[in-house]
């Protein structure tokens, strides 16, 4: 017996993944000191410091700081000036994700914006469903409902950074990405690597209309 469907490249049976997204995050993880932990971490990394080197620096013990990074303990405000002076911050920024407020956006029927999409060809209309920049995740999503029809060019050569994901609404096109030819009709998806050339080979039968969720690093 096959582990695998050759056809969806997916494994048989229910595959099972590392994060939960129904997960009810646990009081630890929303409370001040893992907020304090996390503006460590970031701040360190950024600097290009391990652990060890900002122990040098401070005069504060790895595991001290290791306990502070991973939330397990609330350190003192002059453990916070002590840091706040190796960083080069503010005291403040260490309370920034503990305080920062989380976006969200309704777009309703009807009033999602067209846009000129970057390398967007002529004929394909590109409407945005909602876009949150810099955020605590590390991550850019941008939504978009693309829309085909007889005057839309084909164009398989659509090569940018990130992942993309389309859902296919209606209609139907032959989608490229890399050397394969993927038919795609209203209920299929295609996941993939943007980096590799893709785009809409054949315009099989219009209009055609697609949702595609492409994800990249924060800049």
């Amino acid at each position: 017996m096959s582990d695998g469907d050759a056809s969806s490249g997916l494994p048989r049976g229910k595959p099972v993944f590392d994060q939960d997204p129904h997960r009810v995050r646990e009081i630890s993880e929303r409370n001040l000191e893992a907020a304090i932990g996390r503006e460590v971490r970031n701040f360190r990394r950024q600097r290009g410091m391990t652990v060890a080197d900002l122990a040098g620096l401070t005069g504060l013990s790895i595991g001290m700081l290791s306990k502070i990074e991973n939330g397990n303990t609330s350190p003192s405000l002059t453990t916070l000036q002590v840091l706040s002076h190796a960083f080069s911050v503010p005291v403040t920024a260490f309370f920034k994700s503990y305080e920062e407020w989380r976006e969200a956006q309704h777009v309703k029927s009807g009033e999602h914006i067209e846009i000129e999409r970057r390398g967007t060809r002529a004929g394909h209309k590109c409407h945005i469903l909602g876009h949150i920049g810099s955020n605590s995740s590390g991550v850019v999503v941008e939504p978009y409902i693309i829309t085909l029809t007889t005057q839309s060019d084909t164009f398989p050569a659509f090569q940018h950074e990130g992942l993309e994901l389309l859902y296919m609404l209606e209609g139907e096109v032959d989608y490229r990405h890399g050397d394969q030819v993927f038919p795609l009709k209203p209920g299929d998806s295609l996941f993939f690597d943007a980096d590799a050339p893709h785009g809409p080979e054949a315009l099989v039968k219009l209009p055609a209309r697609y949702l595609s969720v492409i994800s990249y690093p924060q800049g």
